[in-house]
């Protein structure tokens, strides 16, 4: 007999079943694991149980409703007149009997007839009493465990991630003012900022008709001077003037602004101004931009050249005008101890209203550091001199300033936290924000924009072109990179052994891997840049042969090594200094572990006169020319105090004849003292008769017995194999560094990159240097050796020479410039119209730094407003570690800032999910090294090994564990796998400086294991709705506000209001919308086989789930349509739509079912009519009720934090912000998500609300 039950709404989990039954096992029950959230199957009786999901192995119970379920024992009823016909219950079969097994009372489907049978449960045998089988009615079964819904789990899932997440940018056009002529140049906005509005502009600019005339600022910059004048009109809750943000990117033209506001500021008789930058050379960009604004009467002093004296006194003589100085110079102060800032304060004066510039003021960012480390003096001289000066018009100006919460530290005039608003300080403030994550810090920036402190705006990069070019290690290159990582792996196993034998200081060993894996690092970044030159030289002859010029841009310029080489081996050198090679030798030359050098020997005799000499001194007793001093002749020599008493005892008797009597060690004869020999070593006194042979003439003062005379030369020849050995052992560890220098000095490494460019594009003469290095190495004439000079010549300053470099690049007479982050700050290299070298800039990037911002503004110098043309980007990187994929995230953050909403084109992932030092990543770099230790599987299979064959798995782990033990972070333990100190195991620094010293093959296969861990670990946390992914999109096909917005709360200070909005979405797609979706992707002729309509295989509530699916982009992944919500966010891969659902055959089965799904998706969502949150449930509803709250979302931040908090629904207790935009009249609202069943408690604690017209 089979024994009939249901079967289950989804496959069991794959692995070991936790509770050890089949999905099928009769009474078993469905639940969600509490952590995975995938769907198990847990056998009868079972009430404890984990999870068998690889990733998750969470332990967890049976939630109580259930406990009593599949284990209840059935009673068996008394006999009772039939009931009505009845639906029949879970797992019976109305066709057969259902009576109960005598042992495990099991209630068993039993087909008429049937006399015998074994129980399929219990395996007992039964048999039929038919005379008693009118007792058992059909029996009332428990209620079957819940129907689980696949489909509507996906659909929540999917729900949860929210929309395409990505930065869109808009066209900007200042919407209250029209002064002023348009950008010389497109600018955008990002489509978040663009939906909030400015306040009302009531500030009228005293430099207004003149700007009208000369138009040299734009309707861009004037705009932002009306704002930060409004705003220098206000006065935050602590007494101080409120300040204002400039944001925008580089090149928009800050310069010039500054300039407009100090002119207005000027206007208004406030003739003193505080300019602080990076560089004292954008002094001269300062003087420009002021000319250029009309304000030519307006002196710029910098101060790095005046003395630190009062600025007012007869000696300086400054009483107005713009002190321009460096965040160095701010926190400089003289040998009397007289600082700058004492100094500033001093001229401004306690009540000081004019302007403070802090440009690129990312500068003073580490005011608040991370856990563990200080603030920077920066950092704490600029929050200083605000305090000091309360009334002063403070402006902060910076593309970088509020990428990152924690670097708005400074930024306490802003007024977003303390009196007055919702965060005690700064701290506070900062938590909320990190628990908000990216959309938080974005709201931020609309809060400021909608207040009038903030404007961001960003030059488009329409017209630019990327590329990222791959640069793949050359042959000779690739061995040069083994045979060094190999020579790094061998040099620390050998000062290991050495300072194992050598060295037994704690402190001069962790000092010494210190420096062992700073110069590690070092040394292999080097090796990345020098591996890209070949391509950088081909690259840029070839932009040059297309009448284009050439930037090229590297963050080091390797100075600190060619000054060591020249130091050592003076100016003229046959060929370029190899930077690595310097390095190398400089660490093993001053950190080798050497014995002490051992003493020199002395020559024997001598040895022998010091060596009694020695004793003499150690023996009181004893004159040093070998006279006894006079001895109490009852005291026993013995005696340990006869020292002190002889000394004591001689003074006493200091009368008494030096001619007393003393007795011979040989024959105890008294004699006379003057008769007898002393021995200076052991001080017996002799007769010179009584030794053998006897002494006759004269004898030396130092004279010593027979018996001394051995001890000394036994002594002296132990003393001097000890030393030889000393010596061997030093000349030993002597020849092993000397050995590991020649071997240093045959590597064939690398030239230092910026000169072998530099010489390879035809020198000095036709390359324009900006760096921060004081001089260069030049080829000599004659072709023959190189030459060190200073980059300056007598004409030009060292403080110019960078100036009259870039003069010649825009003047054309070099086509070639080279700029390192130190020496580029500000400096502006691109295509100007009022420049001569008009030619198009391909910007050539040799090193990226290791943050977008910060390549950015890189990138930034040679793209700027008023240029003919817009740059060419060239991001080179090798084929090694994570390279490659950190130039693609730059390029598509830079292509983003070009891609207008016209075409809708994403910006991709958000560069916060490819942060490798991430929570994310921390977490796949632990599961990666306990996967390589063997202390739990690993969640993918390692690159280049294949799940069917075990032995590369084994393979690949052997060569891991070996890597990781040669670059340190692993610690080889005898017959056991490696250990990872637990410092380490969170570290991704450290791993990704660390494997660059690992050869390219396991390089990059560890490299690869870590992202495609890392990869899962984010896609798993999209799917749970736990990725915070920035700003959300809410999309439908139509979108409509629904009444009046209402007004929860208005600031006091700038009036702007929080605003509740309430949109109702219709999400769904008609039948005929779909076919004709597919009709087109058929008629394009780009179809799969696949392509289709298709049904759930399994039914839910005697129904199936209809979706339609196409071939995406990517091959293998599929675009899910569904009736009710359209279009999904998530492709599937073709294996699992097969194993979900069918194709379906029969076009009107497939429209029956589509329309019938639509019709009733308007009203209930997936879960059915019982649903447990009921009407706040959307999952699958078709058309839904969205509430946000829109305007300043600050104030009301705790308010709304707690009211999230009490929600059911995981996803909606994370603060989430999304944008919408309404299909009508394309009305966008960014702000925050509130859940329909939180509205309530938002209102009530924000306690007033108030209707207000569209």
């Amino acid at each position: 007999m089979t024994q009939q039950h249901q079967q289950p709404a989804v496959p069991p989990p794959l692995g070991p079943h936790p509770a050890g039954g089949a999905a099928g096992v009769p009474g078993g029950v469905q639940v969600r694991c509490a952590g995975c959230r995938a769907i198990l199957t847990v056998s009868p009786g079972v009430v404890e149980f984990v999870c068998p999901t690889r990733t998750c192995q969470l332990p967890q119970m049976l939630p109580p409703e259930l406990m009593s379920r599949p284990h209840q024992k059935v009673p068996i009823p008394p006999p009772l007149p039939l009931p009505a016909p009845h639906v029949p219950a879970h797992g019976v079969d109305p066709t057969k009997i259902q009576l109960p097994c005598a042992n495990c009372k099991a209630i068993l489907n039993v087909p008429h007839g049937l006399a015998r049978f074994n129980c399929p449960q219990c395996r007992v045998e039964l048999a039929i009493d038919v005379s008693k089988l009118k007792q058992f009615p059909p029996l009332a079964l428990p209620p079957p465990p819940e129907e689980v819904n696949e489909v509507a789990i996906e659909v929540e899932r999917e729900e949860d991630e929210g929309g395409m997440a990505g930065e869109t940018f808009t066209d900007y056009r200042p919407p209250k003012l029209s002064i002023g002529p348009p950008h010389p140049d497109p600018v955008v906005e990002t489509s978040s900022l663009s939906a909030v509005q400015p306040p009302e502009p009531t500030y009228n600019l005293k430099i207004k008709k003149e700007l009208e005339k000369s138009k040299t600022l734009s309707c861009l910059q004037i705009e932002t001077l009306v704002y930060a004048c409004q705003r220098h009109l206000q006065t935050l809750p602590n007494g101080a003037r409120a300040g204002f943000f400039v944001g925008d990117g580089a090149g928009v033209g800050k310069g010039r602004t500054i300039a407009g506001l100090i002119w207005e500021n000027w206007r208004h008789g406030r003739r003193k101004a505080l300019w602080i930058s990076v560089g004292s050379d954008l002094k001269f960009d300062a003087l420009r931009d002021l000319n250029d604004v009309g304000a030519t009467g307006v002196k710029v002093h910098a101060l790095n050249k005046l003395p630190y004296s009062k600025l007012d006194s007869r000696v300086v003589g400054i009483s107005e005008g713009v002190v321009f100085l460096t965040y160095s110079s701010l926190i400089a102060s003289s040998e009397k101890g007289r600082s700058r800032l004492q100094q500033l304060v001093q001229w401004f004066g306690q009540d000081y209203d004019g302007l403070i510039v802090f440009d690129e003021c990312h500068k003073a960012k580490n005011l608040v550091p991370e856990a563990g480390s200080q603030p920077t003096r920066t950092g704490e001289a600029v929050l200083d001199i605000q305090d000091k000066l309360p009334q002063a018009r403070v402006v902060y100006c910076s593309a970088t300033g509020a990428s990152e919460p924690r670097n708005m530290g400074y930024m306490v005039r802003l007024g977003l936290w303390g009196a007055g608003t919702s965060f005690i300080n700064f701290r506070d403030f900062l938590g909320a924000l990190e628990k908000g994550g990216v959309g938080a810090l974005e709201l931020v920036a609309m809060d400021m924009k909608a207040r009038g402190m903030y404007v961001c705006r960003t030059l488009s990069y329409k017209g630019s072109e990327f590329e990222v070019v791959e640069a793949p290690l050359e042959a000779d290159m690739m061995t040069i990179y083994k045979k060094a990582a190999k020579f790094w792996s061998d040099l620390r196993m050998e000062l290991l052994t050495a300072s194992a034998l050598y060295n037994n200081e704690k402190p001069i060993s962790s000092q010494l891997w210190r420096l062992y894996w700073a110069g590690h690092q070092r040394f292999f970044r080097h090796m990345c840049m020098s591996a890209k030159v070949p391509a950088v030289v081909r690259l840029a002859k070839q932009a040059l042969l297309e009448d284009k010029c050439v930037v090229i841009g590297l963050q080091s310029t390797g100075e600190a090594r060619t000054e060591e080489a020249i130091t050592k081996y003076g100016l003229e050198l046959d060929d370029f200094i190899s930077g690595p090679r310097e390095l190398l030798l400089k660490f093993v030359e001053e950190n080798y572990p050497l014995p002490e050098k051992p003493e020199p020997e002395p020559v024997q005799e001598d040895s022998v006169k010091e060596l009694q000499r020695k004793r003499h001194s150690a023996t009181p007793g004893v004159s040093l020319k070998g006279r006894v001093r006079k001895v109490a002749k009852w005291k026993p020599e013995s005696d340990v105090d006869s020292d002190e008493e002889s000394e004591t005892d001689s003074d006493n008797e200091s009368s008494e004849s030096d001619d007393e009597f003393q007795i011979c060690d040989i024959c105890n004869g008294e004699e006379e003292r003057k008769k007898l020999l002393q021995c200076s070593c052991c001080r017996k006194l002799v007769h010179p008769v009584c030794l053998d042979p006897p002494v006759t003439g004269l004898v030396p003062e130092d004279w010593s017995c027979h018996s001394c005379k051995e001890k000394t030369e036994e002594y002296l020849q132990a003393r001097h194999a000890y030393l030889a050995e000393l010596r061997k052992r030093y000349e030993g560890a002597l020849e092993r560094k000397s050995h590991l220098v020649d071997i240093i000095r045959s590597m064939d490494l690398p030239n230092n990159p910026l000169d072998d460019i530099i010489d390879q594009l035809g020198g000095p003469d036709k390359v324009a240097e900006m760096t921060g290095r004081r001089g260069m190495l030049v080829r000599a004439s004659s072709g023959k050796g190189v030459t060190y000079q200073a980059r300056n010549t007598k004409d030009v300053t060292m403080e110019m020479v960078n100036m009259h470099e870039k003069q010649l690049f825009m003047d054309g007479k070099k086509l070639v410039a080279i700029i390192s982050e130190a020496g580029s700050a500000g400096v502006s290299l691109q295509a100007d119209r009022r420049a001569i070298n008009q030619k198009r800039r391909v910007h050539l990037t040799l090193e990226l730094p290791w943050s977008a911002d910060r390549a950015i503004q890189q990138f930034g110098r040679t793209h700027r407003s008023n240029q003919a043309s817009a740059p060419q980007y060239r991001l080179l990187f090798t084929n090694l570690g994570g390279e490659r994929r950190f130039a693609s995230i730059v390029a598509k953050r830079l292509e983003s800032l070009g891609a207008l909403t016209q075409g809708d084109r994403r910006a991709g992932p958000t560069l916060s999910a490819y942060n490798y030092d991430s929570a994310y990543g921390k977490k796949a770099l632990v599961m990666m090294y306990r996967g390589i230790l063997e202390q739990d599987t690993l969640p993918v299979v390692p690159p280049g090994c294949l799940s069917e064959k075990p032995e590369t798995i084994t393979d690949f782990f052997a060569k891991a564990q070996g890597a990781l033990v040669a670059v340190g972070i692993g610690i080889a333990r005898e017959n056991a796998k490696p250990r990872i100190v637990d410092s380490d195991m969170h570290d991704v620094g450290r791993f990704l400086n660390r494997i660059l010293g690992l050869p390219p093959d396991i390089q990059n296969r560890l490299f690869e294991l870590f992202v495609s861990i890392l990869d899962l670990l984010i896609q798993n946390a999209r799917i749970e709705g736990n990725l915070d992914s920035g700003i959300v999109d809410m999309k439908a096909n139509i979108v409509e506000l629904q009444g009046n917005p209402k007004v929860v709360h208005v600031d006091e200070m700038s009036k702007a209001s929080t605003v509740l909005f309430t949109f109702t979405l219709d999400r769904g797609i008609t039948w005929e919308s779909a076919s004709a979706l597919l009709e087109e992707k058929q008629k394009d002729g780009f179809g799969s086989s696949h392509d289709g309509f298709y049904d759930s295989k399994r039914e839910w509530m005697g129904k199936r789930h209809f979706i339609l699916a196409f071939e995406s982009s990517a091959s293998g992944m599929y675009k899910i349509v569904r009736p009710a919500v359209g279009e999904s966010v998530r492709e599937m891969p073709l294996a699992e739509l097969k194993s979900k659902y069918r194709k379906t055959s029969s076009l009107e089965k497939a429209r029956s079912g589509w329309e019938a799904e639509y019709e009733t998706a308007s009203k209930q969502c997936m879960h059915g009519p019982k649903c447990k949150v009921a009407s706040f449930c959307t999952v699958g509803r078709r058309i839904q009720e969205v509430n946000i709250l829109g305007g300043l979302i600050l104030p009301v931040w705790g308010t709304i934090e707690k009211a999230l908090a009490k929600q059911a629904r995981q996803s909606h207790k994370r603060l989430r912000v999304v944008r919408i935009e309404t299909t009508t009249d394309n009305k966008r609202i960014v702000g925050l998500f509130v859940p329909n069943s939180a509205v309530e408690t938002v209102l009530q604690d924000l306690a007033w609300v108030q209707e207000i017209d569209d």
